[in-house]
């Protein structure tokens, strides 16, 4: 029976060239995006499957408020409802106090925790090359709750000692080429480290991503940030192996009891703790990096953007899968001879639908091999939209995959195919074997089944030509104004100068020399230093308070030299610049404060003038100290555009500070200073690679997120619009040779070529416009209430972004119903007629 229906849907398909062609294509194009999103979401769904006991490890997460945001919003314990600023990252003395206080994470009971800190980033000298290395402070348990395996050395005691170091493979390969790294010295700075093993390279599908591992006994000694404290969270990161048997509930209130007892000795802040499964932190919630650190975070995609990726491929596949359907009910009439045979020699309905079910399953298996090809072809394109995507998706065929696509295929065979199953499965023999040119589309079918209430006297054909049209409107209506909000994002005045600056990043390095080089040169005008790079998405801060008030806040920092404001061109409404040059963070007592400093915390009754010489405390995880407001600047933005404008203060950077050089650049031969720039930098360091960008393209990189989504976006209009126009040309080219002997009587009868495309032309053009009456309001409304509340500073929606669509989609109409309709005008009637 299947070998039958194969043949007759084979034969059939090859007698319909034209509706195959259109429908094996639109699916293939279709499909390419759900073979896309699939390969997407297998990798996202692949990270850290590799580890053993994956199921049952947790990483410790920290929700972190301000006591006064606390006392605001009645949140007095953990145990009530949570919020605040939810961070990755989490305090290193919580790995501790788990092991002393929290039951049921016992090593013997199969559990077990492990502490790891990341900031470990130095030059590895072995004889006399030098080779940058990467890694984390950890502990021996780390090897007991991941499964990184060791090629040389014991993991249980690997880790123990201090200055002993584990190695990957590569990184060994790298210091040591193919001699036996175990055993061997490496020197840091000053230190020397012991290799005590090499380890596997660490697996693609990991968020933890290091070359080496680093004794955590070993940052103890050299009391690095002094990580012992609780409110210190930059970068540290703990995970808990739990017993199979293990009470979640249990121990997620130890949790809340361990931090209430330290919280009591924060007079700013409060933390709370959350267990989060390890499978949940790539496709999880998202979650922020403490004081600016980089964390342990990896690679992160939000369950909401594939919620939308899979929508929007949704409604692409789906629009595939209406011009099947549209054709296939167009066509009915020529078909309905076929099921009546079919029925009167003893075909019940079953075998109906089966029939038409395993012709839409070929078509969409025919489709699948070509929809292969194209989707080899977009995958560069997609993994080269954004850096990000480098890093965290390869995208590579596996079995896995295989069989997915072909499963997605069948699926997609059996979507498109269903309403034309059921449809010729309810044509009655008797019916089906009349006279079924004078017949309407629905004859012999009962009303009820394919009555649709959208609007009166609409067919199924044409309430399905009208979602598709929506859909389609709706993707490129949605890219057009994303792409000018996108550009006027990238144009808005953030409250500084950002043009012809290049931020050079030191690395490490001490500026001072490089400086120096920097000056000499004459296409050079400016120069400062700084710790972060604002407006790009970086943030560091701490609390601070006036007076002695209890009242503390959040306030947003960036540690800048004298020259820094100038160089911006930043506007200061009172006071002057940094009157010190401190050299060390202890001895920073002048601080630059925003308007919004003055208005969070009613400094001097909001006047700047007078707040100048007022005194402030300033805390985080470096220490508390008072310092005097020298200087007032007017607001600007810190942060991306999507955050309000907060309070922001600047002090004076100090030779421990990390450093960001800031050039100011005015040359007529950029390349020729680039390559002078570059120059000067390896004179000073030889080892690390120039790292340097111009403001204007970091803050483009800032939203390349955003860009990227744009992008996607934009495709899939161009493949909505094109599957579209597909469907729209087959309905065209069957309703022009349906009424091919309509046309040449009226042409007999004197219509002209413009009244027949007109005829013919005007029902489509009918079911557009009511697509544009639904699209364009939604698009409209979506973008007003959904989108851009994300954004506070954007520019109003502007009505040639929405009608951009709709002009386009009615000229590719145009051209598709014309191509067709002036064909039939400009036939000869005799010849029609004749033939008729």
């Amino acid at each position: 029976m299947i070998g039958s229906y194969i043949k007759t849907s084979s034969r059939n398909l090859m007698r319909n060239k034209l509706f195959s062609s259109i429908n094996i294509v639109g699916l293939a194009i279709s499909m390419s995006v759900g073979l896309l999103l699939i390969a997407f979401m297998l990798d996202l769904y692949s990270y850290d499957r590799f580890h053993q006991n994956g199921e049952r490890i947790y990483r410790i997460t920290s929700i972190q408020t301000s006591n006064q945001e606390e006392r605001q919003s009645g949140q007095s314990n953990p145990d009530r409802a949570r919020s605040g600023a939810k961070f990755a990252t989490t305090s290193l003395k919580i790995g501790k106090l788990i092991r002393q206080k929290v039951t049921g994470v016992d090593r013997y009971a199969g559990a077990d925790v492990t502490i790891l800190h990341n900031d470990f980033s130095q030059d590895a000298q072995v004889g006399s090359s030098v080779v940058p290395i990467k890694g984390f402070w950890a502990e021996p348990s780390v090897f007991r709750i991941f499964t990184f395996p060791m090629l040389e050395g014991n993991p249980e005691t690997a880790l123990k000692d201090p200055y002993s170091i584990v190695l990957t493979e590569t990184a060994a390969k790298k210091l040591f080429g193919n001699e036996s790294a175990l055993g061997k010295a490496i020197k840091f700075d000053t230190l020397s480290y012991q290799v005590t093993g090499v380890m596997k390279d660490v697996p693609f599908f990991s968020h933890i991503h290091f070359e080496a591992l680093v004794s955590l006994s070993t940052a103890e000694q050299l009391n690095r940030n002094n990580f012992e404290k609780w409110a210190s969270m930059p970068s540290n990161s703990v995970y808990l192996l739990l017993p199979e048997t293990a009470n979640m509930a249990s121990i997620q209130s130890q949790l809340d009891a361990v931090a209430r007892e330290e919280n009591r000795a924060d007079e700013n802040t409060k933390t709370q703790l959350e267990l989060m499964p390890l499978y949940s932190v790539v496709v999880g919630e998202s979650l922020r990096q403490a004081e600016g650190g980089p964390g342990v975070g990896g690679p992160h995609m939000p369950p909401t953007v594939l919620w939308i990726l899979g929508g929007l491929a949704l409604i692409v596949i789906l629009s595939a899968c209406f011009n099947y359907t549209n054709l296939s009910m167009a066509r009915a009439m020529r078909r309905f001879k076929e099921v009546g045979l079919r029925k009167a020699i003893g075909a019940d309905k079953r075998q109906v639908w089966q029939q038409f079910l395993v012709e839409a399953v070929m078509i969409s298996l025919a489709a699948l091999v070509l929809s292969y090809f194209i989707f080899l072809l977009l995958r560069p394109q997609l993994i080269n939209l954004a850096p990000e995507l480098q890093r965290t998706v390869k995208l590579e065929l596996s079995p896995a995959m295989v069989i997915a696509f072909v499963v997605f295929s069948i699926t997609v065979g059996v979507i498109a195919g269903i309403m034309p199953a059921l449809f010729f499965s309810k044509v009655s023999a008797i019916n089906a074997l009349r006279n079924v040119s004078t017949r309407s589309l629905v004859g012999g079918v009962s009303p009820s089944f394919l009555s649709i209430n959208v609007f009166k006297h609409a067919t199924l054909r044409q309430a399905l030509v009208v979602i598709q049209y929506t859909l389609t409107l709706i993707f490129i209506t949605t890219t057009a104004i994303g792409y000018v909000q996108y550009k006027n994002i990238l144009k808005f005045d953030l409250g500084f100068n950002t043009q012809n600056i290049l931020n050079i990043n030191m690395q490490g390095n001490k500026p001072d020399a490089f400086l120096k080089d920097l000056g000499e040169m004459p296409e050079v005008t400016a120069l400062s230093r700084s710790l972060i790079i604002t407006s790009v998405g970086n943030a560091w801060g701490g609390y601070m308070k006036y007076t002695d008030s209890r009242d503390s806040a959040l306030v947003l920092t960036n540690n800048v030299d004298e020259n820094y404001l100038a160089l911006h061109e930043y506007k200061l409404i009172a006071g002057g610049n940094f009157k010190t040059r401190p050299t060390t963070a202890e001895a920073v007592s002048e601080v630059i404060v925003n308007q919004q400093v003055l208005k969070r915390f009613n400094i001097a009754d909001n006047d700047p003038q007078k707040a100048i010489g007022q005194e402030i405390t300033f805390s985080n995880f470096s220490g508390t100290r008072r310092m005097t407001i020298v200087g007032v600047m007017k607001d600007f933005h810190y942060g991306k555009v999507d955050n309000l404008v907060g309070p922001v203060a600047f002090m004076s950077w100090t030779p421990g500070d990390r450093a960001i050089i800031n050039a100011k650049i005015q040359s007529t031969d950029l390349l020729a200073t680039m390559a002078r720039i570059e120059s000067a930098w390896k004179k000073i360091d030889r080892v690390h690679p120039f790292q340097a960008k111009f403001y204007d393209q970091e803050i483009q990189d800032a939203y390349s997120e955003f860009s990227a989504i744009i992008k996607i976006i934009g495709f899939l209009s161009f493949l909505a619009i094109s599957i579209a126009s597909m469907g729209l040309f087959g309905m065209v080219a069957y309703t022009t040779e349906t009424r091919l002997k309509e046309i040449s009587i009226r042409k007999v009868m004197g219509a002209s070529s413009v009244n027949l495309i007109f005829l013919l032309s005007r029902g489509f053009l009918l079911l557009l416009s009511i697509s544009a009456l639904i699209a364009l309001p939604i698009s409209y409304l979506f973008f007003k209430n959904a989108v851009l509340t994300h954004f506070p500073y954007h520019t109003p929606v502007q009505i040639a972004e929405l009608f951009v669509g709709l002009l386009v989609v009615l000229l590719i109409a145009f051209i598709m119903i014309g191509s067709q309709t002036v064909k039939a005008a400009k036939a000869n009637p005799v010849d029609v007629l004749k033939s008729q």
